[in-house]
């Protein structure tokens, strides 16, 4: 989706959206104001944060179309649904083009440029594979201009447009099928960063080996596609030293369960097993286009959970990198043996003061918080606050479950350090609490699990059905306000 910033509407457009804030009557020539007061007292339009009515009005040479957008208070979460409900209800009308008067909705510049975004990100599809749509089930929306916008607009614009273009990195990767997208796959599809400024760090199975990571391997040795780490490091600052933060993702790009194979039915789905990995990926990339000035460093472990002939067994004992033993009592259970190593890595290598890992970690954690929310868990109160304030003003939900010495000793196992699955009960929990063996005294961790929100069944503001890239927006958002001086 093309977005422009103009200063006035262009005249040549067959579709015109005048932004109407709550209870605001809005502004029309003499021509149109009767028809269109008439039809928004019909529809019972009062401005409502995207609703709209639409209206056919007699042009010069032919019939055009005046719509009514609400914007409500025109803050930022309404103009964002806004701009994401205009490109839902158009991108398949047989316009191309709409032209978006702000001139009177009040929106600060930052509201201007998320409905924008709203509207670019509403309007991505993953359509690449699908060779016999009908005309009238492709898209033929392609540009939206935003007229009257406030100044500065276009600085607000630009950290949106570079967290759109994150979002669809993450889209895109989690959407791709698995004999398209897998580990090596994976590392390819993020050599464009170094374009950016990214510093990237891939490791293969020898260089893992080499270094202990007992506990990633085991989940890759039953797939002939080899694992890698792949470590995207970005540094705004202009100094050198040891990131601030780092983002670690569970990047399991396909996922059968191994040995403990998961039911056939809806099996396809794990394609999206990686979801962490692709918002850690889609965040950085948001993060150099903006020119963050921040350390922030991404690392994602990647693999394939398959059960040949010498994939890894219930019962078997693998060493992770830390040196702590593990008792695999689940193959299924796979996730937490790929990030504590990387936890352990990144820790070893780049020192983080603060790390945040995303996973579609639990079932659990969809019976627990459904697809509204996704799962917090924190070893500081302070981390915990900011990325609960940081998931509050991005629109990626988050909620905070607890940790304690109660629901870790449900992990001890007679014959290793720990096993990697506990009881039935609070299995969100106790996966966490697997992972937070792994941090090192002194180090601020949280633990996102977020199995129930990186792909959609149904469409939600700024997504359609499918991949929705959660994460991206709440760790761009987080890096803003504590990592950027």
């Amino acid at each position: 989706m093309k977005i422009e910033f103009v200063a006035t509407p262009s005249p040549d457009l067959a579709a015109r959206v005048i932004a109407v804030p709550s209870g605001a009557t809005p502004k029309l020539a003499d021509s149109e104001r009767a028809l269109a007061e008439g039809a928004a007292g019909a529809a019972r339009f009062d401005g409502e944060a995207g609703s709209m009515v639409e209206i056919f009005v007699q042009r010069e040479q032919n019939i055009g179309r005046l719509i009514l957008l609400g914007v409500g208070k025109a803050d930022e979460a309404d103009m964002e649904k806004a701009g994401g409900a205009l490109v839902a209800r158009f991108q398949m009308a047989g316009i191309d083009a709409l032209s978006v008067d702000l001139s009177d909705a009040g929106a600060t510049p930052r509201a201007a440029a998320r409905l924008a975004g709203a509207a670019a990100q509403r309007g991505w599809r993953f359509d690449i594979y699908r060779t016999t749509l009908t005309d009238k089930q492709k898209p033929t929306l392609d540009r939206i201009e935003i007229a009257g916008a406030p100044q500065d607009t276009d600085a607000a614009w630009r950290d949106v447009d570079a967290l759109t273009q994150g979002l669809e990195l993450t889209r895109t990767l989690v959407s791709e099928p698995p004999n398209i997208l897998y580990p090596e796959s994976f590392v390819e599809r993020c050599r464009h960063l170094e374009e950016l400024g990214v510093e990237l760090t891939i490791l293969d199975e020898a260089q893992m080996r080499e270094l202990g990571m007992g506990a990633l391997l085991g989940v890759s040795q039953g797939s002939v596609r080899d694992a890698r780490v792949l470590a995207m490091h970005w540094n705004g600052t202009g100094e050198d030293g040891d990131p601030d933060i780092a983002f670690v993702g569970k990047g399991v790009t396909f996922d059968t369960g191994g040995i403990s194979l998961k039911p056939g039915a809806g099996m396809e789905d794990m394609k999206w097993d990686m979801g962490g990995a692709g918002a850690v990926a889609g965040a950085m990339k948001a993060l150099a286009l903006r020119k963050a000035r921040a350390n922030v460093i991404g690392v994602v472990g990647l693999v394939e959970n398959m059960p040949d002939g010498n994939a890894q067994r219930p019962g078997d004992v693998v060493t992770s990198m830390s040196g702590q033993t593990i008792e695999v009592i689940n193959t299924d259970a796979e996730g937490r043996l790929v990030l504590c190593d990387v936890l352990t890595w990144v820790q070893q290598t780049h020192r983080p003061k603060t790390i945040v890992d995303l996973a579609t970690l639990t079932g659990a954690m969809i019976i627990s918080l459904g697809n509204e929310h996704g799962g917090l868990f924190a070893n500081d109160d302070s981390l915990a606050d900011e990325l609960l304030a940081a998931s509050r003003v991005s629109g990626d939900a988050l909620w905070r479950f607890p940790l304690s010495p109660a629901y870790d000793k449900l992990i001890d196992s007679p014959i290793a350090d720990m096993k990697n699955v506990g009881p039935r009960g609070a299995g969100s929990i106790t996966a966490a609490q697997f992972l937070k063996r792994y941090i090192n005294d002194g180090v601020r961790w949280a633990h996102l699990d977020i199995a129930g929100m990186v792909w959609a069944d149904k469409p939600g503001s700024t997504h359609d059905k499918g991949a929705t890239g959660f994460g991206v927006r709440v760790l761009d958002r987080l890096v803003r306000d504590t990592a950027e001086g």
